[in-house]
């Protein structure tokens, strides 16, 4: 794994730290009246979710660490755990529900779902940016109301509230951002 300066730290850099993996959250970069120049660093444990501020001098040596991308075939859940399928090897892993968090709902039987490796362990999963639900319930559109700045709440097909504009109707579907968790358009 190749060592970075501590002045060269990025967010969304991983590092391996204090025997640990971490994010790199927010980097700021530091230069006091007196004393050398640091860069302040909030990290967030891949593995427990844990946060930590760290300071890292220009000279202090950090491991940068490379995680591995594998597209990844959701199959079906059992007991609170997700079955993925590796679809170059079809090799099956298990990998608890809560690793999506609360994207959780949005996750669809058949969905090619990125996973990140670091060696053999799997840190996290990341759903695709939109996914087509279906409206089970929301207000009938108001006569005279316009489009412009106005929302109503809807109840999707996995149970997740959103906000959608006027002329969303129940029974339609509608492409929901996975990141955000809002409407983004009609399907």
């Amino acid at each position: 794994m190749p060592k970075i300066n501590g002045n060269e730290i990025r967010p969304s850099n991983i590092l391996e730290h204090n025997g640990g993996l971490w994010v790199a959250v927010k980097v700021s970069h530091v230069k006091p009246g007196k004393g050398g120049a640091f860069a302040q660093v909030e990290m967030k444990n891949l593995r427990n979710g844990s946060k930590l501020n760290e300071r890292f001098r220009a000279a202090d040596k950090v491991e940068k660490v490379r995680l591995d991308q594998k597209d990844q075939q959701f199959l079906f859940e059992t007991d609170g755990m997700l079955t993925f399928m590796d679809l170059e090897t079809y090799e099956q892993i298990e990998l608890p529900a809560d690793i999506l968090g609360d994207r959780r709902p949005f996750l669809q039987d058949g969905m090619t779902v990125q996973i990140e490796y670091h060696e053999d362990e799997a840190l996290s999963a990341s759903l695709p940016q939109k996914v087509i639900c279906k409206v089970v319930e929301t207000e009938p559109a108001v006569k005279g109301q316009t489009a412009a700045n106005s929302f109503k709440p809807a109840v999707l097909d996995n149970g997740v509230r959103v906000m959608v504009p006027p002329f969303i109707n129940q029974d339609e579907d509608i492409v929901v951002d996975t990141i955000a968790m809002e409407y983004s358009e009609r399907a």
